[in-house]
C-alpha cells in the first residue's frame, strides 16, 4: 500500500492554507496514495488566536473539520491532519490541545492524538522563545489505529525527542508512525534527520515525517526536510524546502524480516514504571 507525506509552507490565512493542502492531497491521491500525512499547523502558522480557532471548530462553526471530512470523502483518502487546535471532547471552553486527527476515506474520525510533549524551548533564532504550553494543554494518551497501510502510531514534532513514546507505540503494535512537524530552522538543521532516522531504527517502523519548510508570519522559519524513513533507517523520500508530495510503499515482508532477524522488542530489559498505557483504536 502506498502512502504520502506532505510538505507545506503554511501562512496565517486558514482558507488559503486549506486550498493548498487540498491541491497537495489531490496530487497524492492521483499518484495512488491510500493515506496521506499533513504537517503540523497545516491550517495556520503565525497566528495568536489558536484558542478561538479551536473553540469555533469544537462548536461546529469553523472551516477546518468540515474541509477535512469532505476532502477525505472526495479523494477516497485516509488523512492524518497534522495538528489543529481542539479542546477536549465535550469541553469546548477548555484549553485546546495540539490535536492530530486520523480520518478515513469516508470522512469519519478514526483516532485522535493530543500532543504529549509541548515545545517550551529557547532557540537561537529570530524568535528566541517558544512556549507552546501558553496556548495548549498536554495530551495524555498513546494512540495506535488500524489503517489500510498498517497499524499507525500517532506523534507530533517535539515528541521525536522522547524515544520512550515510540517504544510504547511499538509495544502497542505500531508498524508505521506519523510525525507531522514544524521544526525550527535551527533545531532542524542540528537534529531533525538524526531524530527521524533514530525513531525508525529503534522501533523498526516506517516514520512518516511531514513538515513545514519555509518562511512564515511571526516571523518564523521552519526547517523542512519532510521525509519517509523505512524500518532499517533508510530515507526513501525527502524534500529540502518548499511544497512537496512524497510517496513510498510499505514492504511488509521486508519489515517482518527486519524484525525477525533483529528482535529488539523481545530483547528489551528496561521498562518505565510510569509509562502511559496505549489507547488503541480499531478501524
Amino acid at each position: 500500500m502506498t502512502f504520502a507525506v506532505i510538505q507545506m509552507i503554511s501562512q496565517d490565512d486558514i482558507l488559503a492554507n486549506l486550498a493548498r493542502a487540498r491541491a497537495l492531497l489531490e496530487e497524492a491521491a492521483q499518484q495512488g496514495a491510500r493515506l496521506a500525512v499533513l504537517p503540523e499547523n497545516f491550517a495556520a502558522m503565525g497566528r495568536r488566536d489558536s484558542a478561538a480557532i479551536g473553540l469555533a471548530e469544537a462548536r461546529g462553526e469553523g472551516p477546518i473539520l468540515p474541509w477535512l471530512k469532505r476532502t477525505a470523502r472526495d479523494l477516497k483518502l485516509w488523512i492524518v491532519a497534522g495538528t489543529l487546535p481542539l479542546p477536549p471532547v465535550d469541553q469546548p471552553e477548555a484549553k485546546a490541545h495540539a490535536c492530530s486527527l486520523l480520518v478515513d476515506e469516508h470522512g469519519e474520525l478514526v483516532a485522535r492524538y493530543d500532543k504529549l510533549h509541548l515545545f517550551d524551548v529557547d532557540v537561537a533564532d529570530n524568535r528566541g522563545r517558544y512556549r507552546e504550553s501558553d496556548d495548549y494543554a498536554h495530551g495524555a494518551n498513546v494512540v495506535v489505529a488500524d489503517t489500510p497501510v498498517g497499524k499507525l502510531g500517532l506523534t507530533v514534532c517535539y515528541d521525536l525527542r522522547f524515544p520512550e513514546l515510540y517504544s510504547a507505540l511499538r509495544e502497542a503494535g505500531a508498524e508505521l508512525i506519523t510525525a507531522p512537524a514544524a521544526f525550527t530552522a535551527v533545531t532542524g538543521a542540528a537534529h531533525w534527520e538524526v531524530l527521524v532516522r533514530a525513531r525508525a531504527i529503534e522501533t523498526q517502523c516506517y516514520v512518516l515525517a511531514a513538515a513545514q519548510g519555509g518562511k512564515h508570519p511571526g516571523p518564523r522559519e521552519t526547517h523542512g526536510q519532510a521525509a519517509i524513513v523505512d524500518p532499517w533507517g533508510r530515507i526513501l523520500a525527502q524534500q529540502a524546502r518548499g511544497e512537496a508530495v512524497l510517496l513510498a510503499t510499505r514492504d511488509s515482508a521486508e519489515q517482518a524480516s527486519i524484525r525477525a532477524r533483529m528482535p529488539v522488542a523481545s530483547h528489551r530489559r528496561f521498562f518505565s514504571q510510569d509509562a502511559l498505557r496505549p489507547a488503541h483504536t480499531s478501524e
